[in-house]
């Protein structure tokens, strides 16, 4: 990956009519999948009384996780790109392909949607816990740190080769759904485990609303080293220095 790609952007780029919209519709994304993952759990907890994670609980987390990120990318895709995440926006710095000012935009975007719909959801649901993410009692913070770089790389590796590769053809289309698929098949891997967050963001909401910061900070370690890791050998092995880079939201 030649270092010339990575940019830092200009202070006035902050405020640029089309860096703020596409900040907007980060914030917006998230809220809407946060709004639909977090409170579908929410929902589960509240039909189960409380009850401990079960395999149909899993499935439903996965599930709606997956068809709410499929929507969420779907309709950020000609805005900012949909990417729903600060560690596939790191990624996409690290591929050259946004600026360092602009996925400052996006972060702030993205935190302040998970924050905002956390806060919708305890309110709509009369008061009602949102979870913050977890290690089960088994599981040790390196275990976490494994899964979240495992799972994140596996997330940022197919944006890479759905929605930025320069090669992708007619699959660009897919990329939102694929996006959401590799999601919830992850949940399944590492939702009874650390919660499978995958996304900073995610986590962020619910540590801030109920205040529980208890290993927050591996929510945000693994899935950024996933995604540079994905970033960084797809874009160098699969990518390479094609002669004319592609205009990509990404």
């Amino acid at each position: 990956m030649p270092i010339y790609r990575i940019a830092i952007g200009s202070p006035a780029e902050a405020s640029h009519p089309d860096t703020l919209k596409a900040g907007l519709s980060e914030f917006i994304s998230t809220l809407i999948f946060v709004f639909a993952g977090e409170g579908s759990g929410m929902a589960y907890s509240k039909l189960t009384y409380g009850a401990p994670n079960t395999p149909v609980g899993l499935v439903a987390a996965a599930i709606s996780h997956a068809f709410a990120l499929f929507v969420a990318v779907s309709i950020g895709a000609n805005i900012s790109g949909g990417h729903v995440n600060p560690a596939v926006t790191f990624a996409a710095f690290v591929g050259g392909n946004i600026t360092l000012i602009s996925a400052i935009v996006y972060w702030v975007g993205q935190l302040t949607g998970s924050v905002v719909a956390c806060m919708l959801l305890r309110y709509a649901t009369g008061g009602m816990k949102t979870a913050a993410f977890g290690l089960s009692t088994d599981i040790s913070i390196g275990n976490a740190l494994v899964l979240e770089i495992v799972m994140t790389f596996g997330l940022v590796y197919t944006v890479y080769a759905t929605a930025v590769d320069p090669k992708k053809g007619n699959i660009g289309i897919l990329a939102p759904l694929a996006i959401g698929l590799i999601v919830g098949a992850n949940i399944l891997v590492g939702g009874v485990f650390d919660g499978a967050s995958m996304n900073p963001a995610v986590c962020f909401g619910p540590a801030v609303v109920s205040w529980t910061w208890d290993h927050h900070w591996v929510y945000w370690v693994g899935p950024f080293l996933g995604a540079t890791i994905a970033a960084l050998i797809y874009d160098n092995i699969f990518i390479g220095e094609p002669d004319q880079l592609p205009v990509t939201d990404y």
